[in-house]
């Protein structure tokens, strides 16, 4: 256990605590931290018999935000740790799901039902896993000369993201208006209308999960170290880096198809959190956490900044994201050149 990885993770909890009980609190009506708390303990308020209104408490609270909350806390876990573990296999910064073309095939597939007639949010995350897994089957397969080459995984995979968008962007060309602009709002990557039938699948399936991303915590280790000394340690280091890479498309394809394709949070939380905790590897449980707070803190600031108009969540996370990648690709340059000198 790294000490200040330990401290983060406790800080990064603390401030995930704090933005849950705001966006509970805060929407079209205030609800009081006290009432906010009652509610989630089951006690009943004094609204209670209030029957008809927004603003009892158990009615805004129980129905409308706490299972899009628990969505969101989900998706950004997810994509914080797929995020991590990609990034790990490809050892690069830049390797995250939205950018290597993973968003785009669980994108092309699940946008492609839609206009299909298929619309069921019970259906639609197990079809992005499948579009997710096919898209880095093949970006795996096309990197793939003797080893994975980091440059070659990222580059590659930037070329599948842009023909996955361009397939996707002919399916909502060719669909029904209504079905293409609800895959449009889809495409953004908003938390609006999600609810416990999103949020139960996308649950169980992280927990189901939750052992594979132990064991990937520790096989971190293995793969951070070079192809030769790993390979002297009797690591059989291609079938460990499959595996984490098909954990990560896993959970970045699950939470695209609860959420829409949600930019840029699987780039930021792990390398936001590997700077924090300073660490050799990418720490998956503050990766998770990080996730978790961006997703939150930008779906509460997209339903109350411009409030009555609902911005998705995608929209901050992606104004954010952005300027930090071209930051990142910079960085990189800089440092390659000087190193050069």
């Amino acid at each position: 256990m790294h000490r200040r990885a330990v401290a983060v993770g406790a800080g990064l909890a603390v401030l995930l605590a704090a933005a849950c009980l705001a966006y509970l609190c805060v929407g079209e009506s205030f609800v009081a931290p006290g009432e906010v708390l009652k509610v989630l303990a089951g006690r009943p308020s004094a609204d209670e018999l209030v029957v008809g209104t927004l603003r009892a408490p158990r009615l805004v609270v129980g129905t409308l935000r706490a299972p899009r909350l628990v969505v969101g806390l989900l998706v950004g876990a997810a994509f914080g740790v797929a995020g991590g573990l990609i990034q790990t296999v490809a050892r690069n910064p830049l390797a995250s799901p939205d950018i290597i073309g993973i968003s785009q095939g669980a994108s092309a597939l699940t946008v492609g039902a839609m206009t299909f007639g298929v619309t069921s949010y019970t259906v639609l995350p197990y079809l992005s896993v499948v579009g997710g897994l096919l898209a880095a089957a093949l970006v795996y397969v096309f990197a793939w000369r003797g080893g994975l080459h980091a440059t070659r995984f990222v580059l590659i995979g930037i070329g599948f993201a842009i023909a996955l968008r361009s397939v996707t962007t002919l399916f909502m060309t060719k669909g029904d208006y209504l079905v293409a602009q609800q895959a449009q709002i889809w495409m953004t990557g908003s938390l609006n209308g999600r609810g416990w039938a999103e949020a139960a699948p996308l649950g169980w399936t992280l927990l189901v999960l939750v052992p594979a991303v132990a064991w990937a915590a520790r096989a971190q280790r293995t793969v951070g170290l070079d192809d030769d000394t790993a390979t002297a340690l009797g690591v059989r280091l291609n079938r460990v880096r499959l595996g984490l890479v098909v954990l990560g498309v896993v959970l970045a394809s699950v939470a695209t198809g609860a959420a829409g394709p949600v930019d840029f949070v699987a780039l930021l939380a792990p390398q936001i959190a590997r700077r924090m905790t300073r660490t050799a590897q990418i720490p998956l449980v503050c990766s998770a956490l990080l996730g978790a707070v961006i997703v939150v803190l930008a779906d509460l600031l997209g339903r109350k900044l411009f409030s009555p108009t609902e911005v998705p969540v995608g929209v901050f996370t992606a104004a954010v994201g952005a300027p930090y990648l071209i930051w990142l690709i910079v960085r990189s340059r800089t440092v390659r050149s000087g190193g050069k000198a």
